[in-house]
Order: C-alpha cells, then sequence, then structure tokens
C-alpha cells in the first residue's frame, strides 16, 4: 500500500474524480446485494407454491432497473477512475520529459538509451495501473466486499456468514509473506526488460556495422542471452503471482462446503428458509471476485511500486550545471574571455582533460583549434556548450561568467555544428529550419547555398521536400554535415561552433564553404575545430591542443614560422592532398 502514499500528490489533486468515481461503486454495490435478495424470495414463493404474476413482473422490474442503473453508473466510475489515471500517465511523462531536457551530459553517459525509454513507456505504464485498476480494484473488492458480507449477515444469518468468511482471513496472511518478494521480482523483471530494450536499440541504429562485419549471428545470440535473462525474471515474478489463484481458489472452495454443511444443518432446523440458503450462495458467489481481486490488486500494486521506484530515481538525478539564484537575462554579447586553469570529466577525477587554457575571441573574428586526436579540442567546446559547468577557472562572454547567464538565452545565441549530426525524420526543408520553422523558403536556400547543399538538393526528385530518413540515412556524410551547418546558419548565431564538421567534404567543397561563411558572417564570431589544417588557415588566431593544454598558438603564418607541430602537419596533410590529387587525375 506504500505506493500510494508515494503518489498522494497525485490524489490529492484529483480527489474529486476519484470520490464521484468511489461514490458509483457504492451505489453499484448496494445494487448488487438486491439480485440475490429477489431471486430467494423467488425460490421460496416457488416452494411455498404462492407464486403470482404480479409478483414475478414486479421482480424482473426491479432486476431490470437494477441492470440499467448498474450499467450507467459502472460507465461513470470508469470515467472518472480510468480517465484520471491517464491524467497522471500523461504528468509522469511531461515529467520525465522535461527531466530530459534539463539534464547534463554525465546524466546520458551514465543511462543509456533503451534504459530511459523503458522508463518513459513500460514503468508509467505501471505506474498508470495503480491509479486505475488498482484503485477499482481496492475500492470495488471493499466496497463488494463489505457490502455483500453485510448482506449476507443481516438479510440472511450472523453465524453462518461468520463460518463462511473465516478462512478468507488466510489471503491476509499469504499477501504479507509474499509482499516483498514479489516486489524485488518485479523490480528485476522490469530492469530485464530495459536491458532488452537497449539492446534492441543499439543493434538497430548500429545494424550497418553489424552487416558490414558480419556479427548478425553473434549478435542474435547475445540477443537470445538478453531474452533469456528477461524470461527467467518475469517467470520468477509471475510465479510467485500466480499463487495467489489457486490459494484463492481453495479459499473458496473451503467457505462453499462450510457454507452447505451449516446451511444444511440452519435449513433442516428451519433457522432458514431454502430460499434464503439459495441467496446466500449467490451471495457467496458475488464474494469470489474480492478474493481474486485481492491476487489482481497485489500483483499491480507490486509491479506499480517497483515501477514508480525505477521513475523516482531517474527524477532525483539532479543536473551537475550551474543554475544562480539571479541569473543574468541578458543576451550574451562581447568579448569571450577562456581562462582555465584545470579541467577533468566528472567520470575521471585522475586525468586532467584541460590545464592552463587561456584565449581570448573578439566579436568578429574566428578561431581556429587545431591539434592531435583526443587532445583535448572537443572538451574546449564542451565546456563553451555548458556540458559541463564545474571546473578551476572561469569562461566570459562580455562582463559575465557564461555560468551566470540564463542558460536557454546562452545557448540560443550559439550555432553548433558537430562532427555526427543529427537529422531528424522528415524533409530537408524542416531540418533546416528546424530552430525557427517559421522561417521562408528564402532563408532555407539561402543557409543550405552558404553551406553548398543547393546543388545537392536540385539534383533531388523532389528538392526541399526530399525526406531523410531516420538519422538522415538517405543523405551522404558530406551532405548530412552541410545540411547541419545550413541549420546553424538559418539560425543566425552570434557565435557559430564547427566542431570538425567538414571532415566529410573534399577540398573544393571545404573551400567553398569556408569562404560562402566568412562572407556571410563578417561581423559574426567563429570557432573552428578541425583536424584539416587548411580549414583554419584564414583564423584570426589558431590554437594548437594537446595532452589538454595549448603547445602553440598565433596566426597561419605565424605557426609555420615556428616549425612546430602545426608546421610538421600541414606539410603532411599538403603533401597527401598533393599526391591524392595525382591519383584522382590518372
Amino acid at each position: 500500500m506504500g505506493i500510494f502514499s508515494r503518489l498522494k500528490w497525485f490524489f490529492k489533486n484529483q480527489w474529486k474524480q476519484y470520490l464521484v468515481g468511489v461514490l458509483a461503486l457504492v451505489v453499484v454495490a448496494i445494487f448488487n446485494v438486491i439480485p440475490p435478495r429477489i431471486i430467494g424470495d423467488v425460490v421460496d414463493a416457488v416452494s411455498k407454491k404462492n407464486m403470482t404474476a404480479r409478483f414475478l413482473v414486479i421482480s424482473m422490474s426491479i432486476f431490470l432497473v437494477t441492470a440499467i442503473a448498474q450499467y450507467l453508473l459502472r460507465y461513470l466510475w470508469r470515467k472518472m477512475i480510468f480517465g484520471s489515471s491517464f491524467v497522471l500517465e500523461r504528468e509522469l511523462r511531461s515529467r520525465l520529459y522535461r527531466q530530459f531536457m534539463k539534464m547534463d551530459a554525465t546524466f546520458y553517459k551514465k543511462w543509456r538509451t533503451g534504459d530511459l525509454m523503458a522508463h518513459a513507456t513500460n514503468d508509467i505504464d505501471a505506474v498508470r495501473e495503480v491509479a486505475g485498476p488498482g484503485i477499482l480494484t481496492l475500492a470495488d473488492s471493499i466496497i463488494t466486499g463489505t457490502s455483500t458480507v453485510l448482506a449476507m449477515g443481516l438479510m440472511i444469518s450472523w453465524k453462518l456468514t461468520l463460518f463462511a468468511v473465516l478462512p478468507l482471513l488466510l489471503l491476509g496472511i499469504m499477501a504479507n509473506i509474499l509482499g516483498g518478494k514479489v516486489h524485488d521480482a518485479f523490480s528485476r523483471s522490469q530492469a530485464e526488460f530495459s536491458n532488452i530494450n537497449n539492446k534492441t536499440q543499439e543493434s538497430i541504429v548500429g545494424i550497418k556495422v553489424l552487416k558490414a562485419l558480419g556479427q548478425e549471428r553473434e549478435d542474435e545470440e547475445d540477443f537470445d542471452k538478453y531474452v533469456a535473462d528477461n524470461i527467467t525474471a518475469n517467470k520468477r515474478s509471475y510465479r510467485l503471482d500466480s499463487l495467489f489463484d489457486p490459494l484463492t481458489t481453495l479459499i473458496m472452495g473451503i467457505s462453499y462446503v462450510i457454507t452447505i454443511i451449516f446451511g444444511g444443518l440452519s435449513v433442516l432446523h428451519n433457522q432458514i428458509t431454502i430460499g434464503q440458503l439459495v441467496s446466500f450462495i449467490t451471495y457467496m458467489t458475488q464474494l469470489t471476485w474480492p478474493m481474486y481481486a485481492v491476487g489482481s490488486l497485489f500483483n499491480v500494486l507490486e509491479r506499480g511500486s517497483a515501477s514508480y521506484d525505477r521513475i523516482s530515481e531517474l527524477l532525483g538525478e539532479k543536473s551537475s550545471l550551474v543554475h544562480p539564484k539571479h541569473e543574468v537575462e541578458e543576451i550574451p554579447d562581447g568579448t569571450l574571455d577562456f581562462n582555465i586553469h584545470s579541467f577533468h570529466y566528472p567520470d575521471d577525477d585522475q586525468a586532467t582533460a584541460l590545464q592552463d587554457v587561456h584565449f581570448q575571441l573578439k566579436e568578429g573574428q574566428t578561431l581556429g583549434i587545431v591539434g592531435p586526436t583526443g587532445g583535448g579540442k572537443s572538451t574546449i567546446i564542451s565546456l563553451l556548450m555548458r556540458d559541463f559547468d564545474h571546473y578551476d577557472g572561469s569562461i566570459k562572454v562580455g562582463q559575465y561568467d557564461i555560468r551566470k547567464y540564463n542558460l536557454d538565452n546562452y545557448l540560443n545565441t550559439i550555432g553548433y555544428v558537430p562532427q555526427t549530426n543529427f537529422l531528424f525524420s522528415t524533409d530537408i526543408r524542416d531540418n533546416v529550419r528546424f530552430a525557427n520553422i517559421e522561417a521562408s523558403q528564402e532563408a532555407v536556400e539561402a543557409a543550405s547555398r552558404v553551406a553548398d547543399l543547393d546543388a545537392d538538393i536540385e539534383k533531388m526528385p523532389n528538392g526541399y521536400d526530399t525526406e531523410v530518413g531516420e538519422l538522415g540515412v538517405s543523405l551522404s556524410g558530406g551532405q548530412k554535415q552541410r545540411l547541419a551547418i545550413a541549420r546553424a546558419i538559418l539560425s543566425n548565431p552570434k557565435l557559430l561552433i564547427l566542431d570538425d564538421s567538414l571532415s566529410a567534404v573534399d577540398f573544393k567543397t571545404e573551400r567553398n564553404i569556408e569562404q560562402r561563411i566568412a562572407h556571410n558572417r563578417k561581423e559574426a564570431t567563429t570557432i573552428i575545430a578541425a583536424s584539416r589544417l587548411s580549414s583554419v588557415e584564414n583564423a584570426n588566431q589558431i590554437l594548437v591542443i594537446d595532452h589538454g593544454t595549448i603547445i602553440e598558438k598565433g596566426t597561419h603564418k605565424e605557426l609555420l614560422a615556428q616549425k612546430g607541430w602545426y608546421y610538421n602537419t600541414f606539410h603532411l596533410q599538403e603533401k597527401t592532398a598533393e599526391l591524392e590529387g595525382r591519383l584522382n587525375n590518372g
């Protein structure tokens, strides 16, 4: 019953609806005691040979009115109770989604996509069952059971009723014994479902890699292991749950035996009539549902409790991003002043990701960031994007630390294009104008020209109406990158960040895009992190990052003059490009 206590915040808001639903159940229960009494009276009338047409018509009319009233009342409680349970589902889904939107990179490194999807679907459905069928079963079993027992005791025989219901106490004892075990079993079952969900999601997303490497059979075997673990967990949970129905049947059988023995003796001793015994047995039949409902209720509550624990764990996660009490609501504007003494990732306290990285970038300038793979280029960008807020140092835009700005206002000034882009399963037009869905066709085409994508789109049969497919599956790697650049250009950001986002295009296309971006953003600030040094030749300042620190700094000419890492890498790439050109030409 603890799950009801944890959901009291919801029941408090929906108490009127639940009150109406429960009152409708009460009235239905009252009407339920009428038919057995009428059946008993009819049996007595027949046995005493005093049945009349008038008595039969009146009895059948009461039956009909009772049936119609119950139909209407059942519609009412279904609307009130089940309808309210879907309000809870909507609230929990909204809370989870808002939680997902505000959480940081650390959260998404900890939780797998399949886990999050399972929490947002299967677990929420299980909690909704508590607020719908759970409340119904609890209220209906108590109301129907109580009204039926009272009718048996008050209208027929309290002694016979006492003997008949005494065995039912065994159900409460069994529920108490199995409670903890069922909760743990359902928790394990839900966890295994999450594992299957995650495995399926990873396999579908990586299906091309699986096929390319010929790992289909191995992946199927791996999937079968997850399914087997899930089946094992479900078997245990359902094995425990299945103990209730046989026990209920056994206890109800004992009650029927007691009823027949003591009821028959009561009839022989003229303590009750044969019609009253028939009514009593009919009441016993009505009492079967509340008894079976105990097992069903136990299942729903334990499954819902386990799922709510998992949902609460997610909702209890705290973002490590800084949210000051008095946020700066101004739009970030001015010089970027990056001063980081040291930074390490939250899950790795030993390795220092950045050390003594300091630079300034004035409005309208372009900064290039290059260096060996794993040197720290993307880490700098992660801090600028506020993926992580805890570091020794400061990052300022204008006169304020970026952690003091309203997060939405700050991020809205940035256009970010990562190397691996996410495209939505819609057409090219809506992908380009995703940040401003009301943008005109002219604006979409202009942004596509800057990204050197316009010619490719014109060759497509449906042009800008071309569906890109899930994750942009119908586009090439270079087209995906250019579409993402067009999307960022359309938003007209104060700061455009290109994180190795031209790696999938050829040298000529890269030059075209660079020239168009430079022309389009004459007064705007740009940061380009690249593996190919030709991407940053025209930058006002270039940083060479290795092992998390700046090893060289200057313009293209200044870095070549230093004859260090930049000089060696530039000439190596130049020779490689020249060799590739010769091979392509013949």
